[in-house]
């Protein structure tokens, strides 16, 4: 029995901080040593080990792999689609370099299990906008999306050529109470809860009828935890598994709320980031994950919105 020991790189983010919390309850508080170039999020202090990585350094990252006996690696570090826009060559060189770096270091000291995260930002204008396929045309618009895509080519390289056992899903927008958003085109689906909350108004910078895959972040962390324990017999696909929970528009999302904030009210500024959501698909097909391992979603858009506004409260 191989005693894990668990890397998480990017683990101050908005995936990072709830996936550390989810594998530490799973392998032991000290067996996940959570790492980030941000300081360490407030939710993961005195949870477990926490260093300071920048997954460039590929010199630093390959000592603090050996040093921490490292088993799997789970990489998180990305500039996300919004972002990214802004700074083509900085997204383009972080993504790509990041990853390979870590492949690398994985070939080497035969780290038996890595995990990146890909997304729908893979799909570009001309891919089906309904129930779009796990293999379809795929021709990315955003420099996120063209590095996701290139990335799942090199994580299938990296399995058949090195037998890296390299796993991947293709996200959806991510909601969740516990972190804030990234820079992501979905966040308009985290900012709407808090200001429903605070303001009891919202102004979204994407049109009312923009229909995106959405899943909630304990959907997103159960998924990638249960693709990482399924048996490597069971995993058909190396580049990246569509994954599926929701798809709902900003009017829908808005009705949800006013179920329980009926003073609720929305407006509309598309911005620049309405050409990128209208470049993805509106619903995905995820038959293949389904099949393969099991997946299935617990949370629907009015379970989610109950669940996000209960929480918030609290907070």
């Amino acid at each position: 029995m191989i005693r894990e020991r668990i890397l998480v790189i990017g683990a101050s983010g908005q995936i990072g901080v709830e996936l550390t919390l989810a594998l530490r309850k799973i392998y032991g508080n000290n067996n996940v040593v959570a790492s980030d170039l941000r300081e360490e999020n407030e939710l993961l202090k005195g949870t477990g080990p926490y260093v300071s990585i920048d997954v460039m350094n590929k010199e630093m990252l390959h000592v603090q792999v050996i040093r921490q006996n490292i088993t799997q690696i789970y990489l998180l570090a990305a500039i996300l689609s919004a972002t990214g826009e802004k700074n083509p060559n900085l997204a383009w060189h972080l993504n790509m370099q990041g990853l390979l770096n870590v492949l690398d270091i994985a070939r080497e000291e035969k780290i038996y299990k890595v995990y990146w995260p890909s997304s729908i930002a893979v799909f570009g204008p001309t891919s089906p906008k309904q129930n779009c396929p796990q293999q379809t045309i795929i021709e990315p618009t955003t420099v996120y999306g063209i590095s996701k895509y290139a990335g799942e080519f090199w994580c299938n390289y990296y399995h058949q050529r090195y037998q890296v056992d390299v796993r991947s899903l293709r996200y959806p927008g991510l909601i969740s109470y516990k972190s804030a958003p990234g820079g992501g085109t979905t966040d308009y689906a985290v900012e709407i809860y808090h200001e429903a909350l605070e303001e009891k108004k919202y102004t979204c910078f994407l049109r009312e009828d923009t229909y995106l895959p959405m899943m909630y972040m304990p959907d997103a962390i159960r998924a990638t935890i249960e693709l990482m324990e399924a048996p490597a017999v069971q995993i058909s696909t190396r580049t990246s598994y569509n994954v599926s929970a929701m798809s709902f528009s900003p009017k829908e999302i808005s009705a949800a709320i006013k179920n329980y904030i009926p003073e609720f009210t929305i407006n509309y500024e598309p911005d620049y980031r309405q050409s990128i959501a209208d470049s993805w698909p509106q619903s995905i097909d995820d038959a293949v994950a389904r099949n393969d391992w099991g997946w299935k979603p617990e949370y629907d858009l009015n379970k989610m919105t109950k669940d996000m506004l209960e929480n918030l409260r609290q907070q």
